[in-house]
């Protein structure tokens, strides 16, 4: 399905998806990826919703543990976390899949929205945030079989 006729060749906007593909400023991917509206586009190594674990959201989410006083420890403070995304979107493919909250509810507990979906869903979420400028990423496991017929 087209979602846009041009893209901002300055944030990256999913430009089409289909059975086994999802395109990004008119380049198809046929593998799981991420990304957000600038920098590069990664491939991801999940493949089913199933596999996810909250070490591969905090990654997408650009979580990073820092500790402010280098002697933190030392009073057992917990170290404080650093990111500037607010949305994660997960595309599981085809069919929405619910995940566990005990993957959600550590990057909820920080202010950072996680939504699964389907990828046709999470794509056009994606795109509706990034053209509103909010910080959002995305990773997306392309659809493998659709009601609907694919288009450019």
């Amino acid at each position: 399905m087209l979602l846009q006729k041009e893209s901002n060749p300055g944030l990256n906007t999913v430009t089409a998806y289909g059975t086994g593909y999802v395109e990004i400023n008119g380049e198809a991917y046929r593998h799981p990826v991420r990304f957000g509206p600038e920098g590069p586009i990664l491939e991801w190594q999940i493949t089913r919703a199933a596999e996810l674990t909250l070490a591969a959201l905090r990654e997408i989410a650009g979580v990073e543990e820092t500790r402010s006083d280098p002697l933190a420890f030392l009073d057992d403070a917990p170290p404080t976390t650093a990111s500037e995304v607010e949305v994660v979107l997960i595309g599981t493919g085809s069919h929405h899949s619910m995940l566990p909250q005990s993957l959600t509810a550590p990057l909820l507990r920080l202010g950072i929205g996680v939504e699964a979906m389907s990828t046709q869903a999470a794509a056009r979420t994606y795109n509706i945030l990034m053209s509103e400028g909010r910080r959002v990423v995305v990773a997306l496991i392309p659809p493998q079989e659709t009601n609907e017929e694919d288009t450019r």
